[in-house]
Order: C-alpha cells, then sequence, then structure tokens
C-alpha cells in the first residue's frame, strides 16, 4: 500500500493517495476528479493525432458548428435561478432562439451543445409534453431543436435530434467503445469480444456478424457455403472495415423520436421517428427507423446485441439477444428471438426461436411451438406445439434443419435433425420417429401409425387445397408493407427454384412406379385411373427400417405434369406480352438446373458462384456493392426465368430447343388455350377448397341455421382470396386472349 503523502504536498497529492487506496479495495469502481466529469470520453492513446474527444461526434453531427453560440450572462442567471448546475457553463452552447426558462432542476457536465428551444407542446398520440428539460442529468449531449427531456436522471453521450421526447429514462449512456449490435471490434480490442450469430446450427459452424441493413441473402450467402472459407474471410474483413475501427462514436436519437418509461438503454443507436415506450433494457443495438418506416419497442421488451430493421415492432415482454429483424417484422407476446436472423414481413409471437437462418414471410404465433438450429427459407408457418428441431438424435447438438418455401408443419409437429424438406410440404400433426428428407414438393407428411409406415403424398396441395396454396402466395405480397424493398422476394408459389423441384420429384416418382410394376403412360391422362392406385413403396424419405409409401403416385404425377405445364406457359406468356420468342430461346444454352433461394430472391446458382469468386478476389469490397449485385439479379430475373420457362417447355413437349414444333406459332397457341384452361380450374378449385367448410355439416352444427353461419363465417363466394382468385384469372385470361390475336411471338 502507498505511503500518505508527506505534510506540506499539495492537496491532490494527498487526494491521489487516498484515492489508490480506494482503488485496491474496490476494483470494479473507478475513483477520478469532479471536474473530469463528462470529458475525457476516449483516452488518448485512442485518439488520432491532432484530434480531441469530441472527433467522432462532430463528424456525426450535421449541425454546422456557427449553429451555436455561448451563453449570455442574463441566460445564465435565469438557468442558476431555475436550479440548473453546470460544471462550465463555458462548454454550455445554445442555438438561437433560446428561452432559458424551459430549462429546470438539471445538472449540466462536459460539453453541451442545445439547439433551438422555444416555448412549444410537443404531442404524440395522446401524450403532451412541454418543449426543454427538466429533472435530468445531462453528460457531454447535443441535443436537437424544440426537444423535451423530463426526469432522466442520466443521459450521457448522445446525439439528439429535433422534436424528440425523453421521458422517465432510467439510464441511458454510450460507451467509447459502442458498436451498436454491429459484430465489429474497436481499437484496443480482443477478439473474443465480437458478437457473432450463430445460425443454422447449434454448434455454432455457421457463424455470421451482424450489421445494420444486414438482410436474409447477407446471412445465407455467409452462413451457407461454408466450405468456402476465403469467401467467409473476405465477408468477416468487409464487416469490419464498414462499421468496425475508432472509438468514440456516440449514441444517436433520430429526430421525431420518442422514449419514454423506459430501464436501462446502453449503446443504442435509433432513426428518425422510433417509438419505444417500457423497455426493461436495450443494449447494443441499432434500430432502424424513418417516417415512412417507424420501428416501434414497447413494454417488458428486452434486447441485447442485435440489429432491428425499418418498420418492426417487438412488444409485450419479447426478448431478442443476438439476433437480426428485417424489415416490417414483429416480435410479440413474450417471444423469445435468440442467435437468429428473421427475414423481412415475418411475425412471430409467444414461441421460442434458437439458432436459426428465417427467410421472408415467416409466421410462428403460439406459446409452445418451438424452432431450434433451423433454415427456413420463406413463406413458413409455425403450428401450436410444433417442436422443429430440439429432439435429437445424438449426444451432439449439431444437427439442421432445412426446408424449402411455404414449409408448414402442423399442429403438435415435432421434428428432428437432421431433416430436409422440399418447397410447399405440409406436415400433419404427429411425432417423427427419425430424420427425414422429403424431396417431393406440394406434397404432404403423415406419420401413419396405425400401420407404422411414413406416408407421403406428392402435389397434394395442387390436387386438394389450391385455396390454401393461393392464399399463401397473395398473403405474402398483401403483407409486404415495406417502403424500401432491399430483399427481393419471389413470392409466386410456381417459380424456377419449385419447378426443378418437381422435375426431379417426377423422375423418383416414375422409378417407384416402375419399380411397383406400373406403367404410368397409360395412366398419366386419366385421373380417375390413377386414382385406382392408392399407395406404392418409396424409398429415401425417412431413416430407419420402417416402410414408407407414396400415395395416389400416378394422380400426384399428372398434377406435377401439369404444374410444370403452367408454370412454364404462363411464364413465357408474361415475357411474350412485352418480347418475341427470339429474345430467349437459345439452341447454345443449356436448361439452368441449380437454382439458389437467396433469403427470398431466386437466383440461377451460376450468379451466385461468380458474386462469391468476385469477393474472394477483391472484386467486390463492400456490403453495399454486393447489394448492388443483388439489384442487377432482380433486373435479370424475368429474362432468367424466361429462359427457364422454354427450356422447361421443351422438356415437357419432349423436344430440344430448336425444333421446330416448339416454335410453331400455332402449336404454342395451343398450349396458350391450355393453360388458361387449366387457369380456370384453378380459380374453380379455389372455391371448391373453401366451399367444403361451409359444406360439411359438421361446421355447422354449432349455428342455428345457415342464416345464422353466413352471418358469423360469411359465404364462400364471397371469400377474400376467392373474389381474387378470380379476379387474378380474370387478369391472365386477358393477357392469354391478347397473345392468341397476335399472329407471331
Amino acid at each position: 500500500m502507498r505511503e500518505p503523502a508527506a505534510r506540506g504536498a499539495p492537496v491532490w497529492s494527498v487526494v491521489k493517495s487516498f484515492f489508490y487506496v480506494i482503488l485496491e479495495t474496490m476494483k470494479d469502481i473507478t475513483i477520478f476528479p469532479s471536474e473530469r466529469y463528462g470529458y475525457d470520453f476516449i483516452s488518448g492513446e485512442y485518439l488520432p493525432p491532432g484530434k480531441d474527444e469530441y472527433w467522432l461526434r462532430n463528424e456525426q453531427q450535421s449541425r454546422a458548428p456557427s449553429s451555436w453560440r455561448k451563453l449570455k450572462a442574463h441566460e445564465i442567471e435565469i438557468l442558476v435561478k431555475n436550479e440548473n448546475y453546470c460544471s462550465d457553463w463555458n462548454n454550455f452552447f445554445v442555438s438561437d432562439p433560446f428561452e432559458p426558462a424551459l430549462i429546470k432542476n438539471s445538472n449540466f457536465y462536459g460539453l453541451i451543445r442545445l439547439g433551438k428551444l422555444r416555448d412549444v407542446l410537443l404531442k404524440h398520440h395522446d401524450f403532451n409534453v412541454p418543449a426543454g428539460i427538466r429533472n435530468s442529468t445531462i453528460i457531454s449531449c447535443d441535443i436537437g431543436n424544440d426537444m423535451a427531456i423530463q426526469d432522466c436522471p442520466y443521459i450521457s453521450h448522445y446525439i439528439i435530434g429535433d422534436t424528440c421526447i425523453l421521458s422517465r429514462i432510467d439510464e441511458m449512456q454510450c460507451t467509447n467503445h459502442a458498436k451498436f449490435g454491429n459484430g465489429t471490434l474497436k481499437d484496443g480490442e480482443e477478439e473474443d469480444v465480437r458478437i457473432w450469430i450463430d445460425v443454422m446450427n447449434e454448434a455454432g459452424g455457421r457463424p455470421i456478424l451482424p450489421f445494420a441493413g444486414m438482410i436474409s441473402a447477407d446471412a445465407f450467402l455467409w452462413a451457407a457455403y461454408r466450405d468456402d472459407l476465403v469467401l467467409a474471410e473476405r465477408l468477416k474483413a468487409i464487416t469490419q472495415e464498414s462499421f468496425g475501427g475508432k472509438r468514440g462514436a456516440y449514441g444517436t436519437i433520430g429526430s421525431g423520436t420518442v422514449i419514454k418509461s423506459c430501464a436501462v438503454i446502453k449503446d443504442i443507436a435509433v432513426g428518425e421517428c422510433a417509438y419505444i415506450k417500457g423497455a426493461n433494457k436495450l443494449k447494443n443495438l441499432t434500430v432502424l427507423s424513418s417516417e415512412d418506416e417507424s420501428s416501434q419497442i414497447g413494454e417488458g421488451v428486452e434486447m441485447v446485441n442485435g440489429i432491428v430493421g425499418y418498420g418492426c415492432h417487438a412488444f409485450y415482454g419479447s426478448k431478442a439477444v443476438r439476433f437480426v429483424m428485417g424489415r416490417n417484422s414483429n416480435l410479440k407476446y413474450g417471444a423469445r428471438l435468440i442467435h437468429s436472423v428473421l427475414g423481412d414481413n415475418s411475425t412471430v409471437s409467444c414461441c421460442e426461436l434458437l439458432n436459426n437462418l428465417i427467410f421472408p414471410v415467416h409466421e410462428q404465433h403460439h406459446n409452445n411451438s418451438f424452432l431450434i438450429a433451423g433454415l427456413i427459407q420463406g413463406m413458413s408457418n409455425i403450428a401450436a406445439g410444433a417442436t422443429i428441431g430440439s429432439n435429437h438424435n445424438s449426444r451432439a447438438n449439431d444437427g439442421e434443419i432445412r426446408a424449402g418455401r411455404g414449409f408448414w408443419p402442423g399442429l403438435s409437429v415435432t421434428l428432428k435433425h437432421s431433416s430436409r424438406f422440399a418447397s410447399f410440404v405440409l406436415v400433419a400433426k404427429g411425432d417423427y420417429p427419425q430424420e427425414l428428407n422429403i424431396t417431393l414438393p406440394f406434397s404432404m407428411v403423415n406419420n401413419n401409425l396405425h400401420k407404422n409406415r411414413l406416408e407421403v403424398m406428392p402435389a397434394y396441395f395442387w390436387m386438394h387445397n389450391l385455396y390454401a396454396l393461393e392464399r399463401n402466395s397473395r398473403k405474402a405480397a398483401d403483407r409486404d408493407r415495406r417502403k424500401v424493398k432491399v430483399q427481393h422476394i419471389e413470392m409466386d408459389y410456381l417459380a424456377p427454384d419449385t419447378a426443378e423441384e418437381i422435375i426431379n420429384a417426377l423422375s423418383q416418382l416414375e422409378t417407384w412406379i416402375a419399380e411397383a410394376g406400373l406403367s404410368p403412360a397409360g395412366h398419366a391422362s386419366s385421373d380417375a385411373k390413377a386414382g385406382e392406385v392408392r399407395d406404392i413403396p418409396a424409398r429415401g424419405l425417412e431413416r430407419g427400417k420402417r416402410g414408407a409409401v407414396i400415395l395416389k403416385p400416378l394422380r400426384a404425377r399428372s398434377a406435377y405434369r401439369r404444374m410444370l405445364h403452367y408454370y412454364a406457359i404462363k411464364t413465357l406468356a408474361a415475357w411474350f406480352t412485352h418480347h418475341s420468342n427470339t429474345d430467349i430461346k437459345n439452341s447454345d444454352t443449356e436448361r439452368v438446373q441449380e437454382w439458389v433461394n437467396m433469403g427470398g430472391q431466386i437466383v440461377p446458382g451460376f450468379r451466385v458462384d461468380e458474386l462469391r469468386k468476385n469477393i474472394r478476389e477483391g472484386k467486390i469490397q463492400t456490403w453495399e456493392a454486393i447489394h448492388g449485385v443483388y439489384d442487377e439479379w432482380h433486373d435479370q430475373y424475368e429474362e432468367d426465368k424466361a429462359r427457364h420457362a422454354w427450356a422447361v417447355y421443351c422438356l415437357i413437349k419432349g423436344e430440344d430447343t430448336d425444333a421446330g414444333a416448339v416454335h410453331d406459332a400455332g402449336q404454342f397457341k395451343k398450349e396458350l388455350e391450355t393453360a388458361l384452361e387449366t387457369r380456370k380450374w384453378i380459380t374453380e378449385q379455389v372455391y371448391v377448397s373453401r366451399a367444403k367448410d361451409f359444406h360439411d355439416p359438421f361446421r355447422r352444427i354449432t349455428y342455428r341455421n345457415r342464416e345464422e353461419m353466413e352471418s358469423v363465417a360469411g359465404k364462400a363466394e364471397e371469400n377474400k382470396f376467392v373474389l381474387q382468385a378470380r379476379s387474378d384469372g380474370e387478369a391472365f385470361e386477358g393477357m392469354i386472349q391478347n397473345l392468341l390475336n397476335r399472329e407471331s411471338f
């Protein structure tokens, strides 16, 4: 222990000796001179040459230095009379007009800079607050015009925008190493403090770094191609270069933002027009928000280490740790989002999500549902009681669930790692004892305990529930309220990715049909005959020794072929409406068979490989440039899809891409007429699927009569999606008729 200072030594020497004793006994508390309160935000070792502790603060601040002035003597007199204290009034700057009487019973430390302050009232909904600062402590902050700060005992190192309301916040501070949810390091930090998100795998084999503006495509690019080690390192470097580096950035509160009745707010950057009320803890976050896409955080919410996207809502006790929320997404009713990326236009309530990468348009609404270590590729719905991926078949927690678009596990479904599902698969209620590999899209999967077998009905949605299929795509579009669409999303259930899945499924089906001793060609044109074959054995769909069967195999084969034809012709019809067929036919180009779902955007695999190569070689060096490539893909998508549709059409017709019969205009008009008949059939089946609920006698047993039922449940023919299907059918018919009237394509 240090000796006491000698008699006659300066007072500060005595004080320092006393402080040294205290520091040895209270190591979690640092003691420093009171006159330094509000200063020394950045220690000298981290300051660039010639810079002071405010250099980053000044770069963040858009206001011109000339807009501030020092206080006048009479203004200081009024401030002191109103029981305000400042450690140095010479470091208190204001703008004109400035009404000092609006600041009362508050303390100020460090460099304080205020915008215009007028005697006005700020109103947010029914919450009315007079402009000014009352009963608060402000430490080294820039505060915008006409703000209202009341009952905030600790606000430290923030840049606060115009017309903000801050009320009853227990603690709001920013540290000099704040990263605002970005997975980066600041000068002097060790690698072990970097924040990673372990998506898709509980064991952490697919880590990614969150950053402000991350979309599902970015997360997929980083997490899915883990064998590409150079790519992963380059993406890490790009993120560090874009969001890491120098210490000393201040927290920000955007103009028009309201924060009230919150406990702890630390190291956050909030955009404009956000509304935060009653949150317990918000730490190390970026909350993206704008006037057009305002984000909201509500009562009891705790969020740590993450990014909240534009237009997001988190309410009612929800918890999020190491996360990214995409644009226009919602977290409600105690939902837990941990080590996960949640795509745009998604809503999760009451449930738990751990180690997931979830693409846009995901719905999960029930308290007893779990989604663990999964890649869920969008337009998905997880029902109550579903336990997806948390049942382990080994001692290791390194399994994964991978599901294509439209994944829909039903009530109380339990699935084990590792399992894979094609697009638009419905999993019926049940405890599935083994891992599954469902390669047949649009199918229904059933665990038949009575017969002790796995049952799969391919093309189930097309054959039996077109209402749900059409409604899924329509809902995805209707719920897309994003003003800025950085993440491109394919919402049509028939697209190149699902078409290729159908082609592969047809190959499997035909193999199993042949092994069963059946002749598919003889039954393809007749649903009545096809329906005579109820099931056939199948292989490779489930791990284990029990049997697996395909239900209605011949009908499914016929349905798949009709789906392919409809996909090809409707895609070509849309293209030919604005182009000629010479724009897409190319005898030197084979059908692109690999299509990648990049966060909801469907892309030819070779384009993704090219992007990865350019990132590895340093030709693309920023996330903005990567997003620019996504935009280029989007611009090329209609042609890519049309070329693919042409190749699929040729495949169906059994012709090469340069075959004259395929190019014949008369022949193609017949195909257009066939597609039109299919569209009319779809419209009718949408109604029939919905009408089943109204015709079922058990649906009517709680009503006294049909009139009461229709008053409560409505009529099938007046259903919103039934009417929409008819409208879509009419539009399709108009497009086809226009093409039929053309002489050539």
